[in-house]
């Protein structure tokens, strides 16, 4: 077989993207092999959710992509007014073309292309891609039911406060879950909850809103600071500490955040109901307050 037969599949949708510059559709766009994100993982990456084609939390993701930068030494190739331009483009035309309610943002940024060598070349320049998709949310019955999810080992590298580009461990951890027919992964550094697979996850007792703290061993979800945003506004009390897996299995409620699940209720662990009393098993009223909370502060976009 030629290398003329290893072309991109007929089916790749026409969703538009950029790359280096010039707006293309995804079906045309084209990265060198020796890009050091193909080779190495080098490199990081944000998803930007955009709402009716605005962005939301436009400021808290770019905060986070400087950070994740920061620690791979590559330079920010754009301002963030180009970010939210390019952002802006991407999402009102899939929201033109394809009629996409909401849209996700992807954002990828990597060290650039050089020959295979482990050290970090100097003077690359990066390579920029950033492409739209659908926003697709979770549906209506997993909200009025909640979902199950499994726990496992947390097996990843000690650097998970990068949003690298270098996410093996987080698919392996991810089809964890989905060999069990379950919606996500909860994972456990020795004896303390860490995050789960895609998701941040949350721990509600006696009225309280715990996550592990924000540390090398977890990615800060944009969600941390809105979700302590709407436990201030709502009179909840919100800390970061560590967790323990005992007191995982013994909460009221567990919970789990991230772009596309907005605040989502666990309700089966391993196979066991979640919570106790009359709320065992089913959705808690605090996942209730932060879901509304959590629409309030979408609802803003358009005010």
């Amino acid at each position: 077989m030629t290398a003329a037969n290893w072309g991109p599949p007929p089916d790749l949708p026409d969703t538009p993207c950029y790359l280096n510059g010039e707006f293309t559709e995804l079906r045309n766009a084209r990265v060198s092999v020796l890009d050091r994100g193909f080779i190495f993982g080098d490199g990081v990456y944000e998803v930007l959710p955009c709402y009716a084609g605005k962005a939301f939390r436009f400021e808290q993701h770019m905060a986070r992509l400087d950070r994740s930068l920061a620690e791979l030494r590559i330079p920010n190739p754009l301002a963030r007014a180009e970010w939210l331009a390019i952002a802006d483009r991407l999402a009102r035309s899939l929201q033109g073309s394809h009629g996409t309610a909401h849209q996700l943002i992807y954002i990828q940024v990597t060290r650039g292309v050089a020959m295979r060598d482990h050290a970090m070349p100097a003077g690359l320049r990066p390579t920029v891609f950033v492409m739209a998709s659908e926003m697709k949310l979770t549906s209506p019955a997993q909200r009025e039911h909640g979902v199950a999810c499994v726990c496992a080992n947390d097996f990843r590298w000690e650097k998970a406060h990068i949003k690298s580009t270098s996410l093996l461990g987080a698919v392996l951890a991810r089809q964890i879950s989905v060999d069990a027919g379950a919606v996500e992964t909860v994972m456990f550094r020795g004896d303390h909850l860490s995050e789960a697979a895609s998701s941040n996850v949350w721990v509600v007792k006696d009225g309280v809103v715990m996550g592990p703290p924000n540390d090398n061993l977890l990615l800060e979800g944009i969600r941390f600071g809105l979700i302590e945003e709407i436990c201030q506004t709502l009179g909840l009390r919100f800390e970061l500490r560590p967790i323990t897996r005992a007191e995982v299995l013994d909460a009221d409620e567990l919970l789990l955040s991230s772009a596309t699940k907005e605040v989502l209720p666990i309700t089966r662990l391993d196979g066991q109901p979640v919570g106790h009393g009359a709320h065992r098993g089913r959705p808690g009223p605090t996942y209730a307050r932060l879901y509304a909370g959590y629409q309030q502060a979408v609802a803003a976009l358009s005010a």
